[in-house]
């Protein structure tokens, strides 16, 4: 059952994509304001390991907030994907659908799920059932590079993140407590 909190009634369907910095970053900030107003969210990191990002440690602080990660601490090489790859986003993707599903959060947040569409490493169609049978007081957030059209027709609110410029390009590599 959702939260008596949620204000607004029905659940929508967000997606962050894009070349550009900011995805997880936005799907953040929703997580912040959801938290503050004492909603009960669920997030899924698909593709980033055990790897310690920042944000793992804020989060698990915030009160009303789940989180888990799945994937390898390595980049994955699309051209040759490691069948652990496939089980991890696989796990990752059933996770989510129990979150989604079990009537015990009011946000699920589904972090990176289109790269790993992209990549192969699940099946766009179970993304897309997930979307269909997301209860109705539920809010979803699928963020990522590689967006589908079909998610993207899918939902409520759509936000590309462009790239303009990105300190990368200067040879600036990511930076502990900003990019990660």
């Amino acid at each position: 059952m959702a939260s008596s909190k949620q204000k607004g009634g029905k659940g929508l369907v967000q997606v962050f994509t894009g070349n550009g910095k900011g995805k997880t970053t936005a799907a953040l900030g929703t997580i912040l304001r959801a938290a503050g107003h004492g909603l009960r969210i669920f997030i899924v990191f698909f593709l980033k390991g055990d790897y310690t990002y920042g944000e793992y440690d804020s989060l698990t602080k915030l009160p009303n907030v789940t989180l888990v990660s799945f994937g390898l601490r390595r980049l994955i090489n699309r051209d040759n994907v490691d069948p652990e790859d496939i089980k991890q986003a696989k796990l990752a993707l059933e996770t989510a659908r129990e979150a989604a599903l079990n009537g015990k959060y009011d946000l699920v947040v589904l972090d990176e799920v289109n790269v790993a569409i992209e990549f192969g490493l699940i099946e766009l169609d179970d993304v897309v059932e997930l979307v269909k049978q997301k209860p109705g007081k539920v809010e979803l957030i699928l963020t990522g590079r590689y967006a589908d059209d079909r998610l993207i027709e899918m939902a409520d609110l759509v936000t590309e993140m462009v790239n303009i410029k990105h300190p990368f390009e200067k040879g600036i590599s990511a930076r502990k407590g900003i990019e990660y």
